[in-house]
């Protein structure tokens, strides 16, 4: 008894000091002045101020463009790469080419930075055509994203039932349909996961952007950090506050959705 008591006060504990900085942040966002240690009347202007600052909304633009279309583009290719290491036969290759894809996950993200950086750089210099801007800023978040999808589609294709496609194709589907009807509908809750993750880590990226984009083209995270040295900008709150409602309301969508399957 004494032991589940400890047990929920530790878990409540844990889960204070991860939400409590959100909802102060939260209520903050709401306070009529800037003051960030004294609550000094209720207002929503702050949200009105957000929708009207060009620079925020063009930030809010490129993020979720970049984090659109990357997420959707390393998911194809995280998918595709599963599917072929997955074929592999087990040996030192496969092993290999399995440790290279977790490389990049361990590493810090200052050197996943400044090592696309440089490449960027290479490139322009060599070649005069790839100067750092949106292009180079969405290859960057397709590259640190593909391992995570390969990683979240993986464990799929091992729960698989051995040997369903040589099966399919036996009784006369070919390797498209085999894929489509059998492979796919396996490792689709996969699929759907490594898309989210790419989609948050997409959102959620700051060194690698920083390092990896051209003048003019800022993510959320970005204008944050530039905001932050000149302080905290009631503006920003708003901001957070609208990220963490459409995070929380597509978590309890997805939640649904698989409670219903």
């Amino acid at each position: 008894m004494v032991k589940k008591h400890i047990s929920r006060i530790y878990t409540g504990l844990i889960f204070f000091f991860l939400y409590a900085p959100i909802f102060i942040l939260i209520l903050f966002s709401f306070n009529e002045k800037k003051n960030l240690t004294k609550i000094s009347g209720f207002t929503l202007k702050w949200y009105f101020e957000l929708f009207k600052d060009r620079q925020i909304m063009q930030a809010i633009y490129y993020t979720f463009i970049i984090a659109i279309i990357a997420s959707i583009i390393a998911t194809i290719i995280g998918t595709l790469a599963a599917i072929g290491l997955h074929n592999r036969k087990k040996s030192k290759r496969k092993t290999a080419l399995l440790t290279i894809n977790k490389i990049p996950m361990m590493s810090p993200d200052i050197v996943t930075a400044i090592a696309l950086m440089s490449f960027f750089i290479y490139i322009n210099q060599k070649f005069s055509f790839f100067e750092l801007g949106f292009g180079t800023l969405l290859i960057a978040h397709i590259t640190f994203n593909i391992p995570y999808v390969i990683l979240s589609v993986m464990p799929k294709l091992k729960q698989m039932p051995l040997n369903t496609v040589e099966a399919a194709m036996d009784l006369g589907a070919s390797q498209f349909y085999a894929f489509r009807k059998v492979v796919l509908p396996e490792i689709f809750p996969g699929i759907i996961t490594g898309l989210l993750i790419a989609f948050t880590m997409s959102i959620d990226d700051f060194v690698i952007s920083f390092f990896t984009t051209g003048h003019g083209i800022s993510n959320i995270s970005i204008l944050v950090f530039s905001s932050a040295r000149v302080g905290i900008n009631p503006k920003i709150n708003a901001l957070s506050t609208l990220l963490f409602i459409t995070v929380m309301f597509l978590l309890i969508l997805i939640n649904k959705r698989t409670k219903k399957v």
